[in-house]
């Protein structure tokens, strides 16, 4: 099928979806014009609002006013757009120049039939059959160059629902121009920020959370291709296609949106590093903090400007009051002694008792009663074993 029937054929199915709305013939999904706790099959937010019930998430319909903006529907691009529609987004601003390619159904998300359609195109045209619900805004552009780049920034800040700046701007590029630009878009706006990928052998990924001026930027703790300058298409080996696993990058996708829900709702702890090592299934988290050589301006400037606010923060002094601990009689004379106080119990039950390894004690001491035989001292007897052995062989 050509590119002028594949769009022909999109465009009959929009006229088609039109003609049924138009007789009130809608999908599911138009049904719910807001988000609904009510636990019925038909509601598609019911399993997410259990989220609210449970105690994890304080006020999950506020992921209604949210708007996140996705560079690069790729690999992983596309699947984080599609897990955020799944969880009723308020508004997704997509931005890819490529077109669906028949190499990419390796991936997840695209469709064969989607093949030579621009990527923000195919992928808006899925999203919005998924969840209607959802504000969809595409730019089928390259993001580097300089005209391109000044509405991508204009669209960072007043792209949201309210014409404010976006909640959280999440770069799913496979490159380090992109990369650089979305960096110093970020920078220049104080916009925060996630960055992801996933390795050329399709084996390892991450995501980094980026707040400018509090943690390193891309620019402050580059990988060899930034810290050497090196053009990154150079590194490719001639006639060597990268690898590509729809598993790698689904879940590094995974992690990506995980991150971005806990960010937005505020719950858990966001990563701030979270890296992925398919062969041993190895997860290593850090955290890296700004370079104050950074060659990015803007970004030695949010240094600055996070530091003078830590500054300005009054310091909280926690007094500690240390309580004292009361013990409950018993029968047995046993009670918790702190080792740090220094104390000596009021009890021989902690001393050292002969024949014990050294720092080793009694826990407690049974009581003896007052009338027991059993409370008489004990005589030793120096007898030797041989003089007990003869003993016993005369008798």
């Amino acid at each position: 099928m050509s590119e002028e029937e594949l769009k022909s054929r999109i465009l009959e199915l929009e006229e088609e979806v039109k003609r049924l709305r138009s007789n009130n013939v809608t999908p599911a999904r138009e049904k719910i014009a807001q988000m609904s706790g009510e636990v019925v099959d038909s509601n598609p937010y019911s399993r997410l609002m259990a989220l609210k019930r449970m105690g994890i998430v304080e006020d999950y319909e506020k992921i209604r006013t949210h708007t996140v903006a996705v560079v690069g529907v790729g690999g992983v691009g596309s699947v984080t757009a599609e897990m955020l529609t799944r969880c009723g987004i308020g508004k997704l601003i997509l931005f890819d120049y490529d077109k669906v390619e028949l190499a990419n159904m390796n991936r997840l998300f695209f469709q064969p039939h989607q093949a030579g359609l621009s990527k923000v195109e195919a992928a808006a045209h899925t999203l919005q059959f998924i969840n209607p619900d959802v504000t969809f805004e595409t730019h089928n552009y390259n993001i580097t160059t300089v005209d391109n780049f000044d509405h991508f920034m204009e669209r960072i800040r007043c792209g949201s629902l309210t014409s404010g700046p976006v909640d959280i701007v999440l770069s799913c590029v496979d490159n380090y121009e992109a990369r650089m630009a979305v960096n110093r878009a970020c920078n220049e706006l104080d916009q925060t920020w996630f960055e992801s990928g996933v390795s050329e052998n399709a084996v390892s990924g991450h995501i980094q959370y980026l707040i400018p001026g509090e943690t390193a930027c891309f620019d402050c703790a580059p990988p060899l291709v930034v810290a050497s300058q090196i053009d990154e298409r150079t590194l490719k080996r001639e006639g060597v296609c990268a690898a590509s696993l729809p598993t790698t990058m689904g879940i590094v996708a995974g992690m990506l949106v995980q991150n971005v829900l806990k960010y937005l709702l505020k719950f858990g702890q966001v990563s701030y590093y979270l890296g992925y090592n398919a062969l041993v299934d190895f997860f290593p988290t850090m955290m890296m903090r700004p370079n104050p050589h950074c060659d990015d301006t803007w970004c030695r400037k949010r240094q600055a400007e996070y530091a003078e606010r830590k500054a300005s923060q009054p310091v909280e002094k926690k007094e500690e009051k240390e309580e004292e601990v009361v013990h409950e009689d018993n029968d047995w004379g046993i009670s918790l002694v702190d080792e740090t106080s220094g104390e000596e119990p009021s009890t021989g039950a902690t001393a050292q008792v002969a024949g014990l390894a050294e720092g080793i004690t009694l826990a407690y001491e049974r009581p003896v009663p007052a009338n027991d035989d059993s409370a008489d001292t004990v005589q030793v007897d120096d007898t030797s074993l041989d003089d007990l052995m003869a003993q016993m062989k005369s008798i």
